[in-house]
């Protein structure tokens, strides 16, 4: 009797589950242990549960307290809207006088007696009924006067009482607080009802805020009274802000920034006072200060100016508040929050400068108004003098928008296109200069770098942006073009002999994108047709091979030879118009690819590419001429692929047959197999059939996988297609009954015999798996 499996397997496999079976014995009677000493263990003492606490006495004492204070509110303004009617005017004043006296006089005697919360609760209700007696006065004692009118007066009468109460009983925390916010009513209110406008109602809100913030700074305003007016500040002020500022913007002027001015001076003596001890307000109240010193000294230029310099006039009062950051003696917090107000406005000046520079760059617009290269030139300098900002950024941007001013120049001065292009040629090569300079280590410093990375990257990114500009200025005419394209090319070309490190790369590139732009702009000054011009093109790609195989490993030949690589792209692409130039510049490309692949460091990429091309323009001149057979296409790529194939198996014997063989018998096979299957005739069936069997027949004999698999599988589909008619028509004469019949029997017999097949199976994949 056979064993399946074998003994000595059998065997391995009962080990194997013996040594499971002790180590789950082990794991169980450790738990079993650790469950005794856990059960068997003296019990832990179990601390009291505390009980739970009930409400705290004070707590319920205050809530008590505001409770009764409310109920009292209601019942005295229930008293004062609805039975005030039914007593007489010495009845009014009596109750009126006898029991706001009691509620304002209780609280003091209760303070004595250490009774803190009943005190302010009853206090609280004392206030309250002297906005009633004010609300009872104004309708008996003077029902015709203004309401505005005497609200004023009324809120100026309580601020003052409620602080001097609060003065006397120290005690209560509600009085002052109370004061402070009754005192923002009388100025705004007395204003809206002398009816002046609204500047005053702006000074009126201004100076109460003024007052706030005196209050605020004061060494010992008394408890809760400091956040109250810092709060009370900061409305008045901002209401103050919004209306000075939008008569500012509509109308300008004096009368509007004036306020705004104020208001800056008023919010700079809070950051200035805040400075030592809380440095986060400090700055805060400092980015108020400068933006409100911004938007006041903008409104007074802007009725001197012109409209289109408004904005360098916001600017011009913006470089004053930085320059007042970086004056000596102001303090950390407010430095850096003037310098924060005065950035954030220069950079709004600079994105309204922008957009109008590009649009004359592009030709959207003729010209570039003096006012933006003034903003430009402003802030470059500003940028590059400010010690308040990170150097790094700081010079990056000034280079930046000095890039930008020198740009927006010729658009300024009105220059015919000749002028505009030196200038823009001049700017080019001065930032291609620099950067050439920033590149390389300084003389007498141990190599170190005369300046920062980033410096020189942006000099270099000026440089590269202006020979696009320029460039781009001049596509009106052929001969400027031609002339401002080779330009580039020289001097691009040429720092990229002098820079060092990155900026050589880059630039030996850019160099090459010029020398493709010139190479096409002289063909076009030249009348060459399109096709033509790609076949010109052409000459980049040779020159960057000549100059990869120059460099050999130098870091710069990859990118150069990859951008020239591009130019042989744009060639394929202009010359695709006529099939004959195009395989004409596809087969000069495979031989520009086959030269570069004699290179060690380059055969493999290069050969690969230098194929392709020979391929397709095989391809194209076969298409060209009307050859629609598919073996004309396959077969050309098939024989070489199956000789590297061979070569590749003779010198490395253990390379996978697919590796080998699998994409030359693919090329071979496949698309003869696809045009069979489509072909009425039997030429085609017969030979491709052959071809497939010597394939399978030689992979079967020096055992290859891929030659018996594509071989058997493009044999047995040829099979198919010159049986499927005999089939169908033999299925056609069956009745309906049997297919179902005959596949439920194979089904079957599949079934009954289905640990042998399965074994077969394996045989089989086994067999092919020792195939090479």
């Amino acid at each position: 009797m056979d064993n399946v499996p074998p003994p000595a397997e059998e065997l391995i496999l009962l080990d194997r589950e013996l040594a499971q079976l002790d180590a789950r014995r082990s794991q169980l009677l450790a738990r079993r242990a650790w469950l005794l000493g856990v059960l068997y263990a003296p019990a832990a003492a179990v601390p009291p549960s505390r009980p739970g606490a009930g409400t705290a006495p004070r707590s319920a004492q205050n809530v008590l307290l505001a409770l009764g204070g409310v109920l009292l509110a209601v019942a005295a303004i229930a008293f004062t809207l609805v039975s005030w009617g039914s007593l007489g005017i010495g009845g009014r004043a009596a109750v009126l006088a006898t029991v706001t006296a009691g509620a304002l006089a209780a609280p003091l005697v209760l303070l004595r007696r250490r009774l803190a919360s009943t005190a302010r609760a009853v206090a609280s209700l004392g206030l309250l009924l002297t906005v009633l007696d004010a609300y009872a006065v104004h309708r008996v004692g003077v029902p015709g006067a203004d309401a505005v009118g005497y609200a004023a007066v009324a809120s100026a009468v309580l601020a003052a009482l409620w602080a001097a109460y609060g003065a006397v009983a120290r005690g209560l925390r509600v009085p002052l607080p109370a004061a402070v916010v009754a005192g923002q009513l009388p100025l705004p209110l007395w204003a809206l009802a002398s009816d002046a406008g609204a500047l005053p109602v702006c000074w009126a809100l201004l100076v109460t805020a003024g007052l706030d913030v005196a209050v605020a700074v004061a060494p010992r305003p008394g408890a809760g009274v400091r956040p109250v007016a810092s709060a009370a500040a900061c409305v008045t002020g901002g209401w103050a802000v919004l209306i000075a500022g939008w008569f500012s913007v509509v109308d300008g002027g004096a009368g509007p920034a004036a306020p705004l001015l104020a208001a800056a001076a008023l919010a700079g003596y809070g950051a200035w006072r805040t400075a030592a001890g809380a440095e986060s307000w400090s700055v805060a109240w400092a980015v108020v200060a400068g933006a409100v010193a911004v938007a006041g000294g903008g409104g007074l230029v802007r009725e001197a100016v012109p409209v289109q310099w408004v904005v360098p006039g916001y600017l011009a009062a913006a470089v004053a508040v930085g320059a007042v950051a970086v004056r000596g003696g102001v303090p950390r917090g407010v430095r850096r929050g003037l310098a924060g107000a005065s950035v954030a406005a220069q950079a709004l000046a600079v994105a309204w400068a922008l957009p109008q520079v590009a649009a004359a760059l592009v030709g959207v617009r003729p010209g570039v108004p003096w006012a933006v290269v003034a903003v430009t030139v402003t802030v470059a300098g500003v940028l590059a003098s400010l010690p308040s900002l990170p150097s790094r950024p700081a010079r990056c941007g000034a280079l930046a928008l000095a890039w930008v001013s020198a740009a927006a120049l010729p658009g300024a001065l009105a220059l015919p296109d000749a002028a505009a292009s030196v200038v823009r040629l001049v700017v080019t090569a001065g930032f291609l200069v620099l950067a050439v300079r920033l590149s390389r280590p300084a003389a007498g410093r141990d190599g170190a770098r005369d300046a920062d990375g980033s410096l020189g990257d942006t000099a270099l990114g000026g440089a590269l942006l202006g020979a696009l500009v320029a460039a781009a200025g001049a596509r009106g005419s052929e001969a400027a073009a031609v002339a401002v394209l080779g330009a580039l090319t020289v001097l691009l070309a040429g720092g990229a002999v002098a820079a060092r490190g990155r900026h050589r790369a880059v630039a030996a590139c850019a160099a090459v994108v010029a020398a493709t732009g010139f190479t096409g702009a002289a063909s076009a000054a030249a009348g060459l047709p399109v096709h033509l011009a790609g076949v010109a093109l052409l000459a980049v790609p040779v020159a960057t091979a000549a100059v990869g195989a120059a460099l050999r490993r130098h870091p710069v030949a990859v990118p150069v030879e990859l951008a020239g690589a591009a130019a042989g792209a744009l060639a394929v692409a202009l010359a695709s118009a006529r099939p004959a130039t195009l395989a004409l510049v596809l087969a000069l490309g495979g031989v520009v690819a086959a030269a570069t692949a004699v290179r060690p460091e380059r055969r493999p990429a290069a050969g690969y590419a230098a194929t392709a091309l020979f391929v397709a323009a095989t391809w194209v001149r076969l298409a060209a001429s009307g050859v629609s057979s598919p073996e004309a296409y396959a077969l050309p790529v098939a024989v070489p692929a199956l000789a590297v194939g061979v070569l590749r198996r003779r010198h490395d014997p253990a390379a996978s047959s697919w590796v080998a063989y699998g994409p030359g018998l693919g090329t071979a096979l496949v698309p003869s197999l696809f045009a069979a299957w489509g072909d009425p005739g039997w030429p085609r069936p017969l030979l491709l059939g052959l071809a497939a069997l010597a394939v399978t027949l030689l992979g079967a004999r020096m055992r290859l996988q891929a030659p018996l698999l594509l071989g058997g599988a493009v044999l047995a589909l040829v099979g198919l297609h010159e049986l499927a008619p005999h089939v169908v028509q033999a299925v056609g004469a069956l009745p309906r009954w049997l297919p179902p019949a005959m596949a439920g029997l194979l089904l079957l017999v599949v079934g009954a015999t289905y640990e042998q097949r399965l074994r077969d199976a394996r045989r089989l994949r086994d067999t092919l798996g020792r195939m090479g």
